[in-house]
């Protein structure tokens, strides 16, 4: 018998798994948001057209889609993670009790 090492077969190994899920340009919750957004739109194209007409339902829908991007745009814009932010000068008496 020869002794011989056993070389393993190397697989590549996906490194971006600490990294936010991005698709066109959406990260993140955000990819949910767009989804909601273009489904709403669609829903209420529809609901609006049954009731309205077509030319209302057209109407509607714009309206709801330009709503849903300009707030997903300005949400991405704040951050992934937007926390609130208070504003103010705070001042600790003391950091810890003795």
């Amino acid at each position: 018998m020869k002794s011989k090492e056993t070389r393993y077969p190397d697989y590549p190994l996906f490194k971006g798994l600490q990294r936010p899920l991005e698709v066109m340009g959406l990260q993140g919750r955000y990819i949910y948001w767009a989804a909601g957004t273009a489904g709403g739109a669609i829903a209420g194209f529809i609901a609006v057209y049954c009731l309205a007409g077509f030319v209302a339902g057209l109407a509607a829908l714009t309206v709801i889609l330009s709503v849903g991007i300009v707030l997903i745009i300005f949400k991405q814009r704040k951050g992934l993670h937007s926390k609130r932010t208070d504003r103010g000068v705070f001042v600790y008496a003391y950091s810890r009790k003795v």
